[in-house]
């Protein structure tokens, strides 16, 4: 299989935060962050995979800090590694304050999507290739999330999660 060039796995979406999409507090509701995370993500995954792409699992959101009432949020959407036909997503969030221009990151989120055949069944994916230090980062730490999760899933026994046990091992 091909590999892409990560900036075709790529995808960012921009909106601002209305009222309609505010809490009591008048900050974003995380409800509908996590919406426009699902909907960047599957962007993110379709260009990876020239397939449609269905969410598989939200294996991650932190909120780390509130995003205001009249803030732009951007959300960035990046591949971090291919399996067979599932693909882990790294989210970026980040809110600018309108008045001041100050861009401040407040949540990131790890998304698993698979890539569908039009009979909905999964369908190999494109690997990834790292370019950049971070997405080195990403990429080596997708395998221990896929190992845990399939552990805690009843997929895997805890003894065949060679890049789990690595971290645990004296060197």
């Amino acid at each position: 299989m091909n590999i892409k060039h990560p900036k075709e796995s790529r995808a960012i979406l921009t909106e601002i935060v209305l009222p309609n999409d505010t809490n009591n507090l008048d900050n974003l509701m995380g409800g509908r962050l996590m919406y426009w995370m699902d909907i960047i993500a599957a962007i993110a995954a379709q260009r990876h995979s020239n397939r449609t792409s269905v969410t598989a699992s939200v294996n991650n959101v932190s909120f780390n800090n509130p995003i205001p009432r009249g803030s732009v949020v951007t959300i960035e959407a990046n591949i971090s590694r291919s399996f067979s036909s599932s693909m882990e997503i790294f989210l970026d969030v980040w809110a600018e304050d309108t008045l001041s221009g100050e861009k401040t990151k407040c949540n990131e989120a790890i998304y698993t999507f698979v890539a569908v055949s039009k009979l909905g069944k999964p369908v190999k994916v494109p690997t990834v290739k790292p370019e950049t230090e971070i997405e080195q980062e990403r990429f080596d730490g997708a395998l221990r999330r896929r190992q845990l999760s399939l552990i805690l899933g009843g997929k895997m026994q805890a003894e065949d999660a060679t890049e789990l046990k690595a971290l645990f091992s004296k060197k």
